[in-house]
């Protein structure tokens, strides 16, 4: 299911003004893709990268030209892992959080 303009303006307008859905975001991201759904956790982060520092920032943080970054994040883009985890990290900085890794219940 498509998203409608709406519904991207309003989840732009909840990162600007909320810190705690902006971190949330971020973290719903990663964490749907090392759930094993990649295409959704790019889309979040896509539309979480938009929001907040843009492609072009996040290109000149992490040496990457904003349109590759844009295609890493779509549909079919295929980040590889170097690229992946530079932009997570820069992200994190950013959003002033620190993920982990930790496991849960089987």
């Amino acid at each position: 299911m498509a998203l409608t303009r709406s519904f991207k303006e309003l989840v732009q307008r909840r990162v600007g003004e909320d810190p705690e859905f902006r971190a949330a975001l971020l973290r719903e991201g990663i964490d749907t893709m090392l759930a094993g759904d990649v295409d959704t956790g790019k889309a979040i982060l896509r539309d979480y990268i938009k929001a907040t520092v843009g492609f072009e920032k996040l290109g000149a943080a992490t040496g990457t030209q904003p349109k590759s970054l844009i295609r890493m994040f779509g549909p079919r883009g295929n980040p590889q892992a170097r690229n992946l985890f530079s932009v997570i990290g820069y992200l994190q900085k950013q959003a002033g959080v620190e993920l982990h890794v930790a496991t849960g219940p089987a």
